[in-house]
């Protein structure tokens, strides 16, 4: 099976199970597992270096608006390749080349690959794309154990954490504007044992305002904007304080809830394998008292970062 893949998450999906060797071209996104970053890429896009993430967001959809893509397919690459299936979404106007393109060009190739979408909205339906995977692979008898090892690692966060207090946790996937995390993020919360707030299982993302996000008092707030690592992070919400205005009386009145800054490519954006590690993670971040349990892969300031609430550093952000 020669496999071309559209989605990093759909990339990671394949090492995951074993099937690398047969993934022939992937996107320029694709970065994880490492060996991704050795394959063809069949895809590009404007450069957004140098742009602050509301000019990136502004830009993003001056694209979607114009052409309703924001990424390239290379059509001749692709023909090169001989893909016998192309793996792609059209779950995320902003995630992937839209389906529509997909198809038109994949009909023009000379193997006629056959375009499978994926499109899960929560972990049962994560877990059925490893399935659906394995199984377009021929290989279903042999991922199976890899794939029941995942579900397992996922159920166990929820065991751990039963019966401990659910504390009120929001989770935003963009800074400027801020995006509620919907989809898969809200069951996550909800698996590590906390009480979910903004986002709704299976609904998309949604725009939001930072005044909205506070006035939900959650407890603990998430921030892990996609493709931006945890110091870009860092910079762009002191911009949006900074603009909020928002004073020390504010802060006290609205309850300052304690602020994790994750990466959020590796851990939130992607339906693909680290999705387990991601509750694992949320895991450490909503009950930290488990961190003999949760603790030992994670780097904080590389992973994820405490804004500690006593401390000048937090004074910045709230």
């Amino acid at each position: 099976m020669r496999i071309v893949s559209l989605l990093p998450s759909a990339t990671e999906i394949c090492f995951a199970l074993g099937l690398g060797d047969e993934l022939v071209g992937v996107t320029h996104e694709c970065d994880y597992p490492p060996e991704a970053r050795e394959k063809p890429k069949v895809t590009s896009a404007l450069s957004h270096e140098g742009l602050s993430i509301r000019e990136i967001d502004t830009l993003v959809r001056s694209q979607l608006a114009s052409s309703g893509n924001i990424y390239s397919l290379d059509r001749e690459k692709l023909e090169e390749l001989r893909p016998d299936v192309i793996l792609t979404q059209r779950l995320c106007t902003v995630c992937a080349v839209s389906l529509d393109t997909v198809r038109e060009i994949a009909a023009g190739l000379s193997t006629k690959p056959h375009v499978e979408s994926l499109e899960p909205r929560m972990m049962s339906e994560v877990f059925a794309t490893f399935r659906r995977i394995a199984d377009m692979c021929g290989k279903t008898e042999e991922c199976a154990s890899t794939i029941l090892q995942m579900e397992l690692r996922y159920r166990a966060v929820g065991r751990l954490v039963q019966g401990l207090n659910k504390p009120r946790v929001a989770v935003v996937e963009w800074i400027d504007p801020p995006f509620s995390a919907g989809h898969w993020t809200p069951q996550l919360v909800e698996m590590a044992g906390g009480e979910n707030v903004l986002g709704i299982t299976r609904r998309p993302s949604k725009e939001i305002s930072w005044q909205d996000v506070l006035h939900e008092r959650p407890g603990i707030l998430i921030v892990a904007a996609c493709g931006f690592g945890i110091e870009r992070q860092k910079q762009e919400l002191e911009i949006i304080v900074r603009e909020m205005g928002l004073q020390a009386t504010t802060r006290e009145s609205l309850g300052a809830p304690k602020l994790f800054l994750c990466d959020g490519s590796s851990y939130f954006s992607r339906p693909g394998p680290r999705l387990v590690d991601t509750a694992e993670l949320l895991g450490l971040i909503i009950h930290p008292e488990l961190e003999a349990e949760f603790g030992a892969k994670f780097k904080k300031g590389l992973d994820y970062e405490y804004i500690d609430n006593g401390s000048t550093t937090y004074e910045r952000y709230w």
